[in-house]
This record gives C-alpha cells, structure tokens and sequence, in this order.
C-alpha cells in the first residue's frame, strides 16, 4: 500500500486544522447529484494524523478497479472512521437534489458521532452542524475528501449495478443512472421504473409530454 507523505499538499487544509488544535476532521463529498436514476450518497471520512494515510485521489481521476482498491486501502487503514449514507429517488423528488445532498451529507457527518470540523467538497451547506470549510475541487486538494468522494462513488456504483439485475433494460450497470443516449431511448421506450427520478426533466417529459408546438405555414 502506497502511503500520503506527510508534507504533501493533499494534506495541506487537514494539516492546518490539526494544528488548530482539532482532532476529528471529516472529509465529506457526495455521488450521484446528475443522474436520472437511483439514490445520492454521501460519505464522510476521518483519517488519523498520528497514523499512516494511503494514497487517495479524485474519485473522477480513477479508474473502477483504482477506485475499488483505493477503497479497501482506505477502510484498512489505522484508526480510520468513516461513514456513508444514501437519500432514496423518492426523497429526492420530494424536497429537491440540491437539499437531498445537503440532507446526505449532514446525515454522514452525523453518523461519524466525533468529527469536530468538516471539509466539505465544493460550495457551503447552509446550516451544518458543526464548523466547517467548503472547498471547491475539494477532492483533489484535501485527502478526507478524495477519500470520501471515493467511497460515495463506489457504493453508488455497486447500488446501480444490484439495480440493473432488477431493471435490466435500462443498462444501470453502464451509465450508472446517468442521461446518457441509450437510457433515455430506454426511458422512452419502456417508460421510468421506481427507481427513476421523476422530478428531473428528462423523466418527467416521459411521463407527462410537452405539448407539440403548433407549426404554422405562410
């Protein structure tokens, strides 16, 4: 197993955490806010300063067989905590995708039941409950956070692929969910499955089509 060093950039904004005097630091990221289909899940990591820190990387940088053996590095590692949470279709077409990832990702770093200070990919989440600093292209530059964008991703992946043994005519286990050309022929052809979100337009003009424009001749 390939380790961090310990003066590496990836660990800049835990470094100057740790030195603030906080233990807990959570990276949190999230999967799945884009695809048509199945849950958004968010992990939440803290790795251990006294103890060693594998090698970790943007999640959308890896390959699946990277991503899988980064994962096992990383729950093997000492004294790691972590925690993943997914919000269901369902959830998402009732409150929204973008408080649907605020919703996981509070939930993760809530389970973790310690975190003192949380890193958190990309924009603010209003009303987190701990402090906290949003870090745009944050898993690229923080190792909590690749971690964590690493095991969302994985664990999403692995719910769309158990998903495409239900559902086998939309090809989940290609696209993931994702708006790609032959889910949407497939979304046409045999209308969304309960797994489908149906507040995302794409879905929603299947089940209730846009009225034809009138077309006029001169």
């Amino acid at each position: 197993m390939k380790y961090i060093r310990s003066g590496s950039k990836l660990l800049a904004h835990e470094r100057k955490k740790w030195d603030e005097g906080f233990l807990f630091i959570a990276g949190i990221d999230e999967a799945g806010r884009g695809p048509l289909a199945g849950p958004v899940v968010a992990a939440a990591v803290i790795f251990s300063r006294k103890n060693k820190i594998p090698l970790v990387n943007d999640s959308k940088k890896l390959s699946e067989k990277q991503r899988l053996e980064i994962r096992e590095n990383i729950l093997a590692a000492k004294e790691v905590k972590y925690s993943i949470i997914e919000i269901s279709p369902e959830e998402i077409d009732n409150i929204n995708i973008l408080r649907a990832t605020h919703m996981a990702m509070k939930k993760a770093l809530l389970s973790l039941g310690c975190a003192e200070f949380a890193l958190i990919d990309g924009l603010p989440v209003p009303d987190f409950p701990i402090p906290s600093d949003a870090i745009v292209k944050g898993d690229s530059k923080s190792a909590s956070i690749a971690a964590a964008s690493i095991l969302a991703k994985t664990r999403r992946d692995e719910i769309m692929v158990e998903m495409d043994l239900i559902y086998p005519q939309y090809g989940f286990a290609r696209h993931k969910g994702y708006g790609t050309e032959d889910h949407i022929a497939a979304l046409k052809k045999y209308g969304p499955c309960p797994i489908h979100r149906r507040s995302f337009a794409p879905v929603r003009d299947v089940i209730n089509p846009p009225p034809e424009q009138l077309s006029f001749s001169f």
